[in-house]
């Protein structure tokens, strides 16, 4: 097996873990949660916030280890995290436990990604790229799949959702094995001048206007779209995450099918859905980046009005999670190539600095989702989210009658 191949396919697991079962567990699972803890909307909002408040405090930590130590350190440093959360969820017996386990588990997304964007700077030709980072992102779809078929065996009565949660846990045991043999063990071919750099934006990561060269590197006119459209993917995809199953099952479910067992069916069709985010490196070098990104975050808006219009809908249900799985997995890929392309030789440092953005939404969307929907009810709230992804998609629409921007390539690896 060749460095690239060992390198993608740890990164296709870290990713199925990560943003599988740690990511979207909560919300997968949260029918099962209120009923064992009696949790509340706002409760429950503020403990998925509390999940992404440590993805959001996990990225620096991962730019910090990945430079001092490599890029294997932070992913298995991940893959503890999401292993010690699997297990304190499902040894909790109220809702403190509840939210640590969640919380880190949440850590481990923040951990396992961005390293792999320096480690296939430093493997792979500029030729293998996009597509090897597709495949890495796209591993979501497969951690969600299993994660929604032993909600599913929860919901069916065949596994208690303590089971499934200790089952997670040594997922994020085999992903620290393949972390081991996969990822570079060292930094090396790293330049000092490089190293120094970095040292002084990953200070100035905080201060978006820090005034230094180095900070300028990230803070040029060029990213902010790339920053803009992270933090509304953020928010846009959290409170699907979040409140999407737990919207369904309050409205009665679905025809046929246990209550519980409805929240499944959208984690499924997500996961299905979202294998198509394999394609995005191929699809962006023919379409270009503004339609592509136009069309992505068109189908985040209409997921979530959906949701809001017709939860009870199996045809409106299934069609809306497999939109934003689509989406969201596509938008991934985008990132993570867009953000390479950006930044040039700071893989890892860029692609941190831009889910920054994510997280900041993603710290925002479930906590004041879950006060708004408290108040004004859940239709309020999924339109209220439709409203970023949509005014993002017209800003990229608005871009479509004018020439196609390409994106500068990637320098070959040194």
């Amino acid at each position: 097996m060749t460095p690239g191949t060992k390198l993608t396919a740890a990164g296709f697991v870290a990713t199925a873990v990560a943003f599988g079962p740690a990511r979207m567990g909560f919300g997968l699972f949260l029918p099962a949660f209120r009923a064992e803890f009696a949790l509340t909307t706002s409760t429950a909002g503020l403990i998925a916030s509390g999940g992404f408040l440590a993805f959001l405090l996990a990225l620096v930590a991962s730019a910090w280890l990945g430079r001092r130590h490599g890029e294997r350190v932070p992913v298995i440093v991940g893959a503890a995290a999401a292993s010690v959360g699997f297990v304190a969820v499902a040894g909790a017996g109220g809702p403190g436990l509840l939210a640590l386990g969640i919380a880190l588990s949440g850590a481990s997304a923040g951990l396992c990604w961005a390293p792999f964007n320096d480690a296939a700077e430093r493997v792979l030709p500029d030729a293998a790229r996009a597509g090897a980072l597709s495949v890495i992102s796209t591993g979501t779809t497969f951690g969600v799949v299993v994660a929604a078929g032993l909600a599913f065996a929860v919901a069916e009565g065949a596994l208690g959702w303590r089971a499934a949660w200790l089952g997670f846990a040594l997922g994020g045991l085999v992903l620290a094995g393949l972390a081991l043999a996969g990822l570079p063990s060292s930094r090396r071919g790293r330049h000092p001048a490089r190293d120094a750099i970095e040292q002084v934006v990953l200070t100035a990561l905080p201060a978006v206007a820090d005034p230094q060269p180095a900070g300028a590197r990230l803070t040029r006119r060029a990213a902010m779209p790339l920053y803009a459209t992270a933090l509304c993917y953020g928010v846009a995809n959290a409170v699907f995450l979040s409140f999407a199953a737990d919207r369904v099952v309050t409205a009665g479910g679905l025809a046929g099918l246990p209550d519980e067992a409805a929240s499944t069916v959208i984690f499924l069709a997500y996961g299905i859905c979202g294998v198509v985010g394999l394609a995005t490196g191929r699809i962006e070098a023919r379409t270009g980046l503004a339609p592509l990104l136009c069309a992505i975050f068109a189908a985040a808006a209409l997921s979530l009005v959906l949701i809001a219009a017709a939860p009870t809908s199996w045809i409106a249900v299934v069609v809306a999670a497999g939109l934003h799985g689509v989406a969201v997995m596509m938008v991934s890929a985008v990132f993570s190539f867009w953000s390479l392309r950006l930044f040039p030789g700071y893989g890892t440092l860029g692609f941190t600095a831009t889910l920054l953005g994510v997280a900041a939404g993603s710290v925002v969307g479930p906590a004041l989702g879950g006060f708004l929907e408290a108040s004004l009810g859940p239709e309020v709230l999924f339109l209220a989210a439709a409203v970023p992804p949509l005014a993002t998609a017209l800003w990229f629409g608005a871009k479509l009658g004018r020439p196609r921007p390409r994106l500068p390539p990637a320098p070959a690896p040194r």
